[in-house]
């Protein structure tokens, strides 16, 4: 469908739940947060009648989020059952890859379209810093199972001055020899985030160019966010860039999301959107449902104002694990 200032939106951010089994430090404190009682998190029907609703209004793409998605005991099945849905074309999983390696084969055989791995670093220590857990080992086997078996793979790296900026070429090295399409995330100024010095993708460009040569950018449409896309000659993947503090990019925003315990959500900054679970649990119609989802998606925000809020309302306050990646 589309919303009052024309942009069509057709891609829906489910987080499944907010727990995690990581405490990174631009995420959460080192005790974590305190988690959504069980009966509060939307439940496994509910989800999917969300999906089968906003479906009928244009959604064709669903991004399968957390906290850690895999954590969830019925996600497998979950997924599956979101992929058979008639007008979903496309299915996708954001991850920290310590629990896929044991799940890849059943994931493989649900239909997932592609899996996002989060990696911030290739070292041990660097990683247990960042994440404040061991598992590195774990990550980097599912990564290369996940391609071998044929799975899209894209990594996500947020790219942190405190933590990784000697390491960006060394991770960009997984779009080299494979197609394995690797992107750089500038880190959002919400919760825990605003204690650490994100990395300008331009800066990030610059450190790549002197360690591979020259970068074309991609003209050709790849995936289904807002990354802007560049190529290397010698690269078999491309490197993406999304950038949602330098060159924001809210004018042609697709998405909207939804947190684990029913919230719609229209824009990452603001807390606007409206309560699906109580309407839902209440007994609402199809059509109702329906009708409740359309009218507070047309009226999705402008644009975000990380940076330069003064003094406006509705801002989120929230940490990402509870909002939802």
């Amino acid at each position: 469908m589309l919303d009052k200032l024309n942009r069509k939106i057709d891609y829906l951010r489910i987080s499944v739940i907010d727990r995690c089994n990581l405490r990174c430090v631009y995420c959460m404190p080192e005790e974590g947060v305190e988690s959504i009682p069980h009966e509060e998190i939307l439940t496994y029907d509910e989800i999917l009648r969300i999906c089968e609703t906003v479906s009928q209004l244009g959604i064709k793409k669903i991004k399968i989020t957390g906290g850690e998605p895999l954590v969830r005991k019925d996600i497998v099945n979950l997924i599956r059952d979101i992929k058979n849905l008639d007008k979903i074309e496309q299915v996708t999983l954001t991850t920290n890859g310590i629990l896929l390696y044991d799940m890849l084969d059943d994931l493989y055989d649900a239909g997932i379209d592609a899996i996002n791995i989060s990696l911030d670093t290739l070292k041990k220590d660097n990683f247990k810093q960042i994440t404040r857990r061991d598992g590195l080992e774990k990550v980097l086997m599912a990564i290369d199972k996940a391609y071998d078996l044929g799975i899209r793979v894209k990594i996500n790296c947020l790219a942190i001055r405190d933590f990784n900026i000697n390491e960006l070429a060394d991770i960009a090295n997984f779009a080299k020899d494979r197609e394995i399409d690797v992107r750089f995330i500038e880190l959002m100024p919400i919760g825990f985030g605003k204690k650490y010095t994100q990395i300008d993708n331009d800066e990030i460009l610059s450190i790549l160019e002197s360690n591979f040569g020259a970068f074309e950018p991609v003209t050709e449409k790849r995936g289904n966010g807002p990354a802007k896309y560049y190529k290397n000659k010698d690269m078999k993947g491309c490197i993406g860039f999304i950038s949602a503090i330098s060159h924001e990019f809210c004018e042609s925003c697709n998405r909207i999301r939804l947190t684990s315990n029913g919230f719609l959500k229209l824009c990452l900054h603001y807390n606007k959107g409206i309560d699906l679970k109580a309407p839902i649990r209440r007994g609402i119609s199809d059509e109702d449902l329906k009708e409740l989802i359309h009218d507070t998606i047309w009226n999705k925000p402008l644009s975000h104002k990380f940076g330069h809020t003064n003094g406006e309302k509705d801002i989120e306050v929230k940490n990402m694990v509870q909002i939802g990646g």
